[in-house]
């Protein structure tokens, strides 16, 4: 089996002003360009001045992720503090004002907020993006087939986006819930194969629905430029260990696919409702749903399906020399998604007696610390296998 698979991180940040912990609209250019020196060609901008994004390069293994995030998110804060401001990764901003959020001046995101008006000046979201290489003698959708029935897992262990508008939202990932009033987000439409695929996009850019293939922006997709599988669904992770877990986890998922000789083949519609189902579950309640697995007549909770993932998945992690992505993905259930932590913090400091800006305030100062703590990933790997 191919046991190198190469990937990519895209990881989306807010600028927050560190007075007034909110996020900014308008950052100086000074701020902008040191981030660009800092982190030089992977360095993007995003749809709104207060965002950015940092395009990793090439990896190999998640050693070498650990270290470059590690690295970039240092240098994209040493960049920023002198300009007064922090960085916060994070699925939701708890003070950001959508109202006052500023189009970043580019033809593509002026083109966006033409189209899109109010649903994209509502979208100051934050999403982690994991791209993982797919042999080019195999069918990219089909491999995508094989694996969107585990991304609602994913989805949960991800949720850092409990409050929108400065308010509680009840929903453990609000950003998936915004995300639906865009058209071509979510789960993608029931595709066999790349031909059914290339067939759709081209129908729609053909018809002027849309201008490129990338305008299709499903949680899971297969890149419009590059030969990879895109994962879109996950929150941004505040805990760079937590990114790197679920970059490790989507990359098993691609290698147990191309392992098949039909991958994708069991990917059915029925399939597909159970997996629109299972999303909704995710995103409302996170690591405490309970999930339907296809051929099963009771509901999972999501400690039964991630000990079903390792039974299913551990041969493939073995051979890959990712065995202990288990571990930490046990680890991230045991210490709740930022989701649960923000509201911990949250109502910790509304029962102290403080206000609701103030309890928002304090779930910026722990996401602006989590999001400034460095990786332990190679660490717990170095001490799983020296305990073996």
């Amino acid at each position: 089996m191919n046991t190198d698979l190469r990937f990519g991180i895209e990881e989306e940040y807010f600028i927050t002003e560190l007075g007034s912990r909110k996020m900014t609209a308008r950052p100086s250019p000074l701020a902008i360009q040191a981030c660009e020196a800092a982190l030089g060609p992977f360095f993007a901008l995003e749809m709104f001045q207060g965002q950015i994004e940092v395009a990793s390069p090439i990896f190999s293994t998640v050693v070498e992720a650990a270290h470059y995030l590690d690295e970039a998110r240092a240098s994209l804060r040493h960049a920023l503090e002198p300009h007064g401001l922090g960085l916060l990764s994070v699925g939701s901003h708890p003070l950001a004002d959508w109202r006052a959020q500023c189009a970043t001046e580019q033809p593509h995101f002026a083109q966006l907020f033409e189209d899109y008006r109010l649903v994209a000046q509502r979208s100051v979201l934050s999403g982690l993006h994991v791209h993982v290489e797919v042999p080019s003698q195999l069918d990219r959708v089909q491999v995508m087939n094989e694996v969107l029935p585990w991304t609602p897992l994913l989805l949960a262990l991800s949720c850092s986006s409990p409050f929108w508008d400065s308010a509680e939202s009840g929903y453990m990932s609000y950003r998936q819930t915004a995300c639906d009033e865009w058209p071509r987000m979510g789960i993608p439409e029931y595709f066999s194969d790349q031909q059914a695929y290339d067939s759709y996009v081209g129908l729609l850019m053909q018809t002027g629905a849309i201008k490129q293939a990338g305008d299709c922006w499903w949680g899971v997709r297969p890149a419009a430029r590059y030969p990879t599988l895109e994962l879109r669904m996950t929150d941004a992770c505040p805990r760079v260990d937590d990114a790197l877990c679920i970059a490790s986890f989507f990359r098993l998922l691609v290698a147990y696919a191309i392992e098949h000789v039909q991958p994708g083949a069991e990917y059915s519609q029925n399939s597909r409702w159970i997996l629109m189902e299972n999303r909704w579950r995710a995103k409302r309640y996170g690591v405490e749903a309970t999930f339907i697995i296809e051929g099963y007549d009771r509901a999972f909770t999501t400690e039964q399906w991630m000990f079903r993932a390792q039974q299913i998945l551990g041969r493939t992690a073995h051979e890959m020399g990712v065995g202990d992505v288990f571990r930490q993905l046990r680890r991230m259930l045991a210490e709740g998604s930022s989701a649960h932590r923000q509201l911990e913090v949250f109502q910790r400091t509304l029962n102290a007696g403080d206000d609701n800006q103030a309890a928002l305030t304090a779930v910026v100062d722990h996401l602006l610390k989590e999001t400034a703590k460095p990786s332990r990933f190679v660490e717990r790997t170095l001490e799983t296998l020296n305990a073996g």
